[in-house]
């Protein structure tokens, strides 16, 4: 969409208040999965870019570039609670619960946790 790399960043710019927009919609899963929200942000800021860059107003698809944007963000934030991203398994499937379980979890789940690791 952008002629140049300083306008595509100008838009970026404008944008930014998207990722907080959906992190705050998104504040429940953020904390369930135990994701980092600097991770989140980090993640859905590359979306953001992405977006931008891709977003093609000729396409006549009907959505507006702020449309097209939150569709791209939300799409990401599903994908920054998967367990590809979770655990950096490269071949896992999208949806993997509880294959993996982190130290800290079981500390705080389980007082027991030392003999589900030894098991």
């Amino acid at each position: 969409m952008t002629a140049s790399i300083s306008q595509r960043n100008a838009l970026v710019e404008q944008y930014l208040w998207c990722i907080d927009s959906v992190i705050r919609q998104n504040f429940t899963l953020i904390e369930a999965a135990h994701l980092d929200r600097e991770d989140v942000y980090q993640s859905l800021a590359a979306r953001l870019i992405r977006a931008v860059e891709l977003y093609d107003p000729d396409k006549k698809s009907g959505s507006s570039l702020k449309g097209y944007i939150f569709m791209s963000l939300r799409y990401e934030m599903r994908s920054c609670s998967s367990a590809r991203t979770q655990y950096g398994f490269r071949d896992a499937p999208h949806y993997l619960p509880h294959a993996v379980t982190p130290i800290s979890i079981l500390e705080e789940s389980d007082p027991y946790w030392e003999m589900k690791i030894a098991a």
